[in-house]
């Protein structure tokens, strides 16, 4: 078991913060980000990140299991849509792989990097905007992670401690329905990670669903219960017309559509999380 498990959480975050504080005095002021070199390509990463942005520096690489699982959909021929990109370390290699990318991301600071990732790696074919995909056309208070900055999210609705442990800043960003900003358009393999913010980016892209062969997206009880505040049924009630079956990694399962609600309800009870499941055709 590494120390760090056995490290309660605020004395967790009082040594990020001070080890922040010595890396910000180490490169100085005024850099904005670290330039890793590995798997998923050249990237720009958070100085603050302890999650995605650790993992590319000290692994070389992140999500490596989940690229291989989505280039088995993202054939040279495939369009795919990304909601939420993060900085690129998954979208940049599967661009490499596929026709067309549109990448969304939400926090305006990571997408940032998300764009300067894009021109870093040659990525001709990714189409970057920055908003948070929703059921409506509004404007949505907005966490700014510190730690894991690819944790930040719309304003939970329940106040967990674990969302707001860092001290994130609190922003307004747009919020839009990808069916209209992305009108006339379709996409073959659909991309999720934002964070609990699921269900409210599927009620506003039926048409894109209804037009999609792979839907892939996290499933993090704890952000379904506490961010979006809703239950199994609410969530399956979106993408069960759309889709007859599911793999689900974690538990090297294939479902038919039948079982769907009862074994993500069993998921869902245990706060069990797998980081893709993937809904197909």
């Amino acid at each position: 078991m590494r120390l760090s498990a056995l490290v309660p959480l605020p004395a967790k975050l009082f040594l990020w913060e001070r080890f922040s504080r010595l890396k910000r005095g180490i490169v100085g002021k005024h850099v904005e980000a670290l330039l890793a070199n590995g798997r998923n390509g050249l990237l720009l990463i958070d100085l603050e990140d302890q999650n995605v942005g650790r993992k590319l520096s000290y692994d070389g690489e992140y999500g490596w299991e989940e690229i291989q699982r989505l280039r088995r959909y993202a054939t040279p021929a495939s369009d795919v849509l990304f909601v939420g990109s993060h900085i690129g370390a998954i979208a940049v290699p599967i661009a490499k792989s596929c026709r067309s990318v549109v990448a969304i991301e939400a926090n305006p600071r990571t997408f940032h990097l998300l764009q300067l990732n894009v021109l870093l790696n040659g990525c001709t074919n990714v189409e970057t905007i920055n908003c948070a995909a929703s059921d409506k056309d509004e404007e949505l208070q907005f966490l700014m992670n510190r730690v894991n900055p690819g944790g930040s999210k719309r304003m939970p609705k329940v106040h967990k401690y674990m969302y707001f442990s860092d001290s994130p800043e609190v922003i307004a960003v747009k919020g839009r329905r990808l069916d209209d900003l992305l009108a006339g358009r379709t996409f073959d393999v659909i991309f999720m990670d934002i964070e609990g913010s699921e269900y409210f980016a599927l009620g506003g892209m039926p048409r894109l669903l209804a037009a999609a062969q792979v839907l892939c997206m996290e499933f993090v009880p704890h952000h379904l219960k506490n961010v979006s505040g809703v239950s199994v049924t609410q969530l399956l009630a979106l993408i069960e017309p759309h889709f007859s079956s599911l793999f689900i990694p974690t538990r090297n399962l294939n479902l038919t559509r039948e079982q769907f609600q009862p074994v993500l309800q069993e998921m869902y009870d245990k706060e069990e999380v797998d980081d893709g499941i993937v809904f197909t055709r």
